[in-house]
């Protein structure tokens, strides 16, 4: 009746849970657009910005450019320091899923390799059986 491995109510939720995600995104996604949009159309006059301390009346390098892009351009790399700064601060939790992977590798190589010892004993282990998870104790 089913395939093998195929369960409807499975595939049902997967296949909701997406279509909810693309719903939730339409609805914020589109709102914050038509913000962005009033925003740059109310914001069109062009601002001068100086990167010159010392003189206001003729700075060595100064930018005129509207000021929705000025906006735009500050949230943008205000986003790029943050998720940066983000990245740095978790080198130690990706370093550690690093090794620990490398551990459950050379684990499974030596129960692979235990397994063929006890077959080639005269026992019988099955092929590339899956793996079990051992409940934790009961408190």
């Amino acid at each position: 009746m089913f395939a093998a491995g195929h369960v409807p109510a499975v595939e049902f939720l997967t296949r909701a849970s997406m279509m909810f995600r693309k719903i939730v995104s339409a609805v914020i996604l589109l709102p914050l657009a038509v913000v962005i949009i009033f925003f740059a159309v109310a914001n069109r006059q062009s601002v001068t910005v100086s990167f010159d301390p010392f003189s206001t009346a003729s700075p060595a390098y100064a930018v005129t450019l509207p000021l929705f892009l000025l906006v735009v351009m500050l949230i943008i790399l205000g986003m790029l320091i943050g998720g940066t700064i983000a990245w740095i601060g978790q080198a130690r939790w990706r370093r550690a899923a690093r090794r620990l992977d490398a551990d459950v590798r050379a684990l499974r190589q030596e129960l692979d390799a235990i397994r063929q010892r006890f077959a080639s004993e005269g026992q019988r282990a099955p092929d590339h059986a899956p793996y079990t998870v051992i409940p934790p104790p009961l408190p």
